[in-house]
């Protein structure tokens, strides 16, 4: 989790052994157990070659086959992945080889790496690891997530929290808290706010109540006090539980004139299970109301899985779309020709986790189909909403992956619109390659829309620059992205500036953008992009 901070913002080669695992066995509590499918074992180049070394060389021989950029990898002898030893703590160290393997290809756009990202120097902006024991997934351990996963389970207070104000004048506010958490149970969401936290006030030092407050917000219990956007006061303890979370913060019907507009704010691409029926239920309520225009609320949503992303888009998008090309994944030349065999060692598991089987034999994802052809998405409408005219997506830097390709495939189409503040930027996806105790998310895919755009690295530009104005609940027509949107959606026009939508702070009125501490609290979500299997060969 992120500290609350003002600014100032196996396969082989050369004789390697594999570390790859498989999770053959699925539990009622989601928990892997480790069984391993592969280990071709030849003569190891020296005799003391450690675990941790065949896994740094697991690590690299894998990005030579699947990493997207993978052309500007050198040989296994010139990147040595052996030499990543100068830490004591082994993911450090495999941390270190991911990196220095992501910063080899340079975007022509902008001189810098296209995992290059200036606020983490040190980190890929894509590609990570995943410590499948330290999270709790790998064996019977506790979940340690401190964010709701894609299954919709989550294990924390439930908040995400932003300070408004200035260091000696401020207030914690709710960004949001995820349905079905203790904050949520406890009655509080977006636009409410504490200054009172185990009994000591804050609010007026941020220097020194800083610690504090960083120290209190991470424990699994709390006690809070503050006041709530109808203006009556709370006191509550939250106590962290394990809670099955509704990937909808928001949905209702919202008027623009005589028009009648859709609200939805989105949390995460959940799996099916979480995310279908809900998202139904929603597009069931606008075509009932006679719904023609749509806000849809991104600007938490750091994306998920792409079959998710597709039946988002096949609920918005009018039947006169049906069989267009929605949007294509363009996979390395490596993969798209076949020749990626290291992928016999991987796999092919449901969203649930469950491996799949054809013809009583394992798949794996060296039996699909990588080429263009075989990974181009054609719209197939779901739902009874139809002829949708304007959608105005609202996004910020935290707007991600799946919610940038649902943005991306749209805009060939229809009437859409962004507001708020710039998107993310990743156009990548991928899926995950177990190595050892280990899942490697490396960049895999990029994707293009009916025009063949892409290539958003920097993000979306927006039509319409606006704060998140998070002293207003979510399809509040007066919070100051969506009043944007109404105006657009009502005239084709947006509002030019913030001046006439403020927030009283400490009794003062004043613009969002003047007082907005850009530093939040925020558990550490996913952001990424998990591609639907492409088919069988």
């Amino acid at each position: 989790m992120k500290n609350i901070t003002f600014p100032k913002g196996c396969f082989w080669y050369k004789s390697v052994i594999l570390l790859a695992f498989s999770t053959l066995i699925f539990t009622a509590c989601k928990k892997d157990k480790i069984i391993p499918i592969a280990t071709v074992v030849t003569p190891p180049p020296t005799s003391n070659s450690s675990r941790s070394d065949l896994t740094k060389d697991s690590i690299f021989l894998y990005a030579k086959e699947v990493y997207l950029w993978n052309d500007a990898l050198p040989t296994y002898d010139v990147f040595n992945p052996r030499k990543y030893n100068t830490s004591t703590t082994q993911l450090t160290n495999f941390n270190a080889e991911l990196f220095a393997i992501t910063q080899l290809k340079i975007n022509p756009t902008t001189g810098k790496p296209f995992e290059f990202l200036p606020e983490r120097p040190t980190s890929p902006k894509y590609s990570y690891i995943e410590d499948l024991v330290a999270s709790g997934k790998l064996t019977f351990a506790p979940d340690e997530s401190s964010a709701v996963g894609l299954d919709g389970q989550g294990d924390d207070l439930g908040y995400s929290l932003a300070l408004i104000g200035t260091n000696s004048s401020y207030k914690i506010y709710f960004q949001y808290t995820s349905p079905g958490s203790p904050s949520a149970l406890a009655g509080l969401g977006r636009g409410d706010y504490f200054d009172e936290i185990n009994g000591r006030k804050v609010g007026t030092d941020f220097p020194s109540e800083q610690s504090f407050i960083n120290s209190a917000i991470n424990e699994s219990t709390i006690t809070i006090a503050g006041q709530k956007k109808n203006g009556t006061t709370f006191k509550v303890t939250l106590n962290k539980a394990k809670y099955n979370s509704s990937p909808i913060y928001k949905d209702t019907i919202l008027t623009a004139g005589i028009k009648k507009v859709g609200y939805l704010s989105y949390a995460r691409f959940s799996n099916t299970e979480n995310s279908v029926a809900a998202l139904n239920n929603v597009f069931a309520k606008f075509t009932s109301a006679g719904v023609k225009d749509l806000i849809i609320d991104l600007r938490y949503n750091g994306g998920g899985f792409v079959s998710t992303a597709q039946h988002l888009l096949n609920l918005i998008a009018p039947t006169s779309l049906n069989t267009k090309t929605m949007f294509s994944e363009a996979y390395n030349s490596t993969m798209q020709s076949g020749a990626a065999t290291i992928l016999k060692n991987q796999v092919l598991k449901d969203q649930n986790g469950k491996s799949q089987f054809s013809n009583g034999r394992i798949v794996t994802y060296a039996d699909l189909n990588y080429s263009v052809a075989a990974n181009t998405f054609k719209f197939n409408k779901e739902g009874s909403l139809t002829d949708v005219i304007k959608v105005v997506f609202i996004t910020t830097d935290r707007t991600a992956s799946a919610s940038e390709l649902v943005i991306n495939s749209l805009k060939p189409y229809l009437d859409v619109k962004i507001v708020g503040k710039k998107s993310y930027g990743k156009p990548v996806g991928f899926f995950p390659i177990r190595i050892d105790k280990y899942d490697v998310y490396y960049s895999m895919f990029s994707t293009t829309n009916s025009l063949g755009q892409g290539n958003y690295f920097d993000g979306f530009p927006v039509d319409s620059e606006k704060a998140d104005d998070v002293t207003r609940d979510f399809g509040n027509p007066q919070e100051i992205s969506t009043s944007a949107a109404l105006a657009y959606i009502n005239t084709g026009l947006f509002t030019n500036s913030t001046s006439s939508k403020t927030m009283s702070i400490n009794g003062v009125s004043r613009t969002p953008e003047s007082v907005m501490i850009k530093e939040v609290f925020e558990p550490a979500g996913f952001k990424g992009m998990i591609a639907a299997p492409p088919k069988m060969k």
